[in-house]
């Protein structure tokens, strides 16, 4: 064949080759993706899909790649122009740059939605990925986990379906590969898989939990995120599962030493692991805190700051829930400091409730702890968070819930004298019924409720007028007059503002006339809250396990 004869098609192949390889590069920067679009691109790349030269395919493949990995808009068009089956079709060739490049595109369009990666699942493309896991060149590997990663991230159907094409033990497998990268894709992989269901992370944990903890103690940053991130999502579905780490890791300190870390996200995945590890039982709290855990998530939140901060305040607080004993090993490390400052400081409402939460999960076990957490003055700010309406109801929830736990178990009679005239009526009657438990008996108290100028204090708020538009007045005007009897008559009037003298010879007949239903009703109000607390006294853990799940559950959302 002639020189002349040649020359149009070698001219040919050089304009496809120049074409392909400059829309690649031009897709490369997003500035340029709209006016691609504009100009139809992705019709003209579909053809050079299929194009007898190899160099050609794989160029048209990246730029394809490129371009849906900008927008969901030109990845739903990569879906609509079938160009999927085509990309498929050809991974059958032992072509591996244009194999990589091929499950690059199927992670560009699947990680823009669930319908999108549904749509990659229904095209066929699980099959072919998974056989990318065994080839030989790590490249490929790494490609195909980033798309499988990508696809299972979005919904437990989709992680199932990775799982039912065989993925987890290639992966498994691609997480022991010396290439790091190829570590680190597998890791985020098995990550996204295990973080839907107990069901989906369980075949994770069987194929791989010794693998992926080994490499807790590997010196690499990204790899470290990945399998704390793992370990936690395993963690958070079961009991059992979390049994199963504390079982297989051994020593905890290769956990808690990732706390020390100087990589943030590092600190702050591994705080999540150990959260969700110490909230399913009080042995794995107790594991962690025999190994020190304690001190080191006290040394966490005092470093750190902002949202990181929030996994080590709730395993604080989860640890506490359990028993007096971890609660006491949770003061012992100073938490209540820097639970006091979180509570102050933070501007975001999730630490605060968790704060609020941990708090009260230390104080409500004995009158020992209760008093440890209010010398801190950590009362008048949960009032004031309870009552502040631009709080949001979560916050204020948390506040109220700790509020009672502590104060039900509060002697500490001059740590409540300040909030005897600005509690709402469902925190007073818990501080009112304080007072009675404790002043009785004791003369001392008796005397310091005077000096202080509690009992002053208190006539005046039997005269307030939020006492008498309470809906429980006639339980709290009881709960003031039964203090009042611990008091010699003249006292009382003495202490009375003289404006009201005559009201308080009134009083006790107006209170034998008035609030019989209400009071009925304050009664066994009063009744299902000492049950409460007797159920919290005998440290019965199922009594917490539901507010343990909705904090953990607010917090994960």
């Amino acid at each position: 064949m002639s020189r002349e004869l040649l020359r149009p098609f070698e001219e040919y192949q050089k304009a496809r080759i120049n074409f392909v390889q400059t829309i690649a590069d031009l897709a490369s920067k997003s500035q340029n993706i709209e006016a691609l679009n504009a100009a139809g691109v992705m019709a003209l790349l579909r053809p050079l899909l299929l194009d007898t030269v190899p160099s050609i395919q794989q160029s048209a493949a990246l730029a394809i790649g490129r371009l849906a990995n900008y927008s969901e808009e030109l990845a739903t068009s990569v879906v609509e122009n079938n160009i999927i089956p085509q990309l498929i079709f050809s991974l059958s060739k032992p072509n591996k740059f244009f194999k990589k490049v091929t499950c690059y595109v199927f992670k560009s369009v699947a990680k823009h939605s669930a319908l999108l990666a549904e749509e990659v699942v229904k095209s066929g493309a699980l099959e072919p990925l998974v056989e990318c896991l065994d080839e030989f060149d790590t490249g490929v590997k790494e490609a195909a986990s980033w798309a499988l990663g990508f696809i299972a991230k979005h919904s437990p159907e989709l992680a199932h379906k990775v799982i039912q094409a065989r993925a987890v033990d290639s992966l498994v497998l691609c997480l022991q590969e010396p290439d790091l990268l190829l570590k680190r894709a597998s890791a985020l992989t098995l990550s996204y898989i295990a973080s839907h269901s107990e069901q989906l992370a369980k075949p994770v944990a069987e194929f791989g939990l010794d693998t992926i903890i080994f490499f807790l103690s590997y010196n690499d940053t990204q790899l470290k995120r990945n399998i704390c991130q793992l370990l936690g999502n395993i963690a958070r579905h079961s009991a059992e599962l979390a049994a199963q780490i504390i079982a297989r890791i051994q020593n905890p300190q290769k956990l808690l030493n990732c706390l020390k870390y100087p990589d943030d996200i590092v600190k702050k995945n591994a705080a999540f692991c150990i959260c969700e590890l110490v909230n399913k039982s009080p042995e794995n709290a107790q594991v962690i805190c025999d190994s020190g855990g304690a001190g080191i998530l006290v040394d966490y939140i005092t470093n750190v700051k902002g949202d990181a901060r929030l996994y080590g305040i709730l395993a604080l607080g989860f640890i506490a829930s359990f028993k007096k004993e971890l609660a006491w090993t949770v003061i012992e490390a100073k938490a209540i400091n820097q639970l006091f400052d979180a509570l102050h400081n933070e501007i975001n409402p999730q630490i605060k409730a968790a704060a609020c939460y941990s708090l009260g999960h230390i104080g409500r076990h004995s009158t020992k702890h209760a008093k440890e957490v209010s010398d801190a003055n950590v009362l008048s700010l949960m009032l004031y968070y309870y009552q502040d309406k631009k709080m949001n109801d979560y916050l204020r929830n948390k506040a109220k819930s700790s509020l009672k736990k502590i104060i039900n178990n509060c002697d500490n009679l001059s740590a409540l004298e300040p909030l005897l005239q600005v509690s709402p009526d469902k925190i007073l009657k818990h501080i009112l019924n304080q007072y009675i438990k404790y002043l009785k008996t004791n003369n001392t108290e008796l005397k310091n409720f005077i000096q202080n100028g509690g009992l002053q204090k208190l006539q005046e708020l039997r005269f307030d007028e939020k006492i008498k538009a309470s809906p429980i007045r006639a339980k709290l005007l009881r709960l003031i007059n039964t203090i009042n009897s611990y008091y010699p008559p003249e006292i009382v009037k003495y202490y009375t503002p003289e404006d009201k003298l005559e009201e308080y010879e009134k009083a006790p007949e107006e209170l034998e006339n008035k609030g019989d239903e209400e009071s009925n009703e304050s009664d066994n109000e009063n009744s299902e809250e000492n049950e409460i607390i007797k159920l919290n006294d005998n440290k019965n853990q199922d009594s917490n396990e539901k507010e343990k799940e909705q904090e953990k559950e607010k917090v994960t959302n």
